[in-house]
């Protein structure tokens, strides 16, 4: 079944629309994202934002107070490492589901195809093919419609 051109634009765009709203909303919870992560020995944790921002550090026990200074940093370290780790595995698994929509978008409008038929059997439409005439009326392309270095102007 073929395809009027302003068909595929219309269902193009509502491709297009769908997929705003649901990167809207993906965007949305992933502001709302928190991770923390709490030391091995259940001294203290961190809780992290979307962006890896410290939100929160709240010490469980008093063991700090007897720490050297390099050890508390160490633990430290440790566990904002791991809150953070942990909140960038929550935005990839967010955004694993768009994978493949920007391949998906692309060959739901346009294919491609070896012929200079701008609607092809798949019903997908080949806007290279369909703007090839223009393309070719361009200052500096060549009859296969690929542009060459404008020449320098020395007026």
């Amino acid at each position: 079944m073929s395809y009027s051109f302003e068909d595929q634009l219309n269902q193009a765009m509502a491709s297009l629309a769908e997929q705003q709203e649901k990167l809207a909303e993906s965007t949305r919870r992933m502001q709302a994202m928190t991770a923390a992560a709490t030391s091995k020995d259940r001294m203290v944790t961190a809780k992290v934002g979307p962006q890896g921002e410290l939100l929160a550090l709240s010490f469980h026990t008093t063991a700090y107070q007897s720490m050297a200074p390099a050890e508390l940093s160490t633990v430290l370290k440790d566990v904002l490492n791991e809150a953070k780790a942990r909140m960038g595995d929550q935005i990839t698994a967010e955004m694993r589901g768009f994978e493949g929509v920007g391949d998906a978008l692309r060959m739901g409008f346009t294919g491609e195809r070896e012929d200079e038929d701008p609607f092809g059997a798949d019903g997908g439409l080949d806007l290279e093919a369909l703007l090839a005439p223009l393309t070719a009326m361009r200052p500096g392309a060549d009859r296969t419609g690929k542009s060459h270095k404008q020449e320098e102007f020395n007026g």
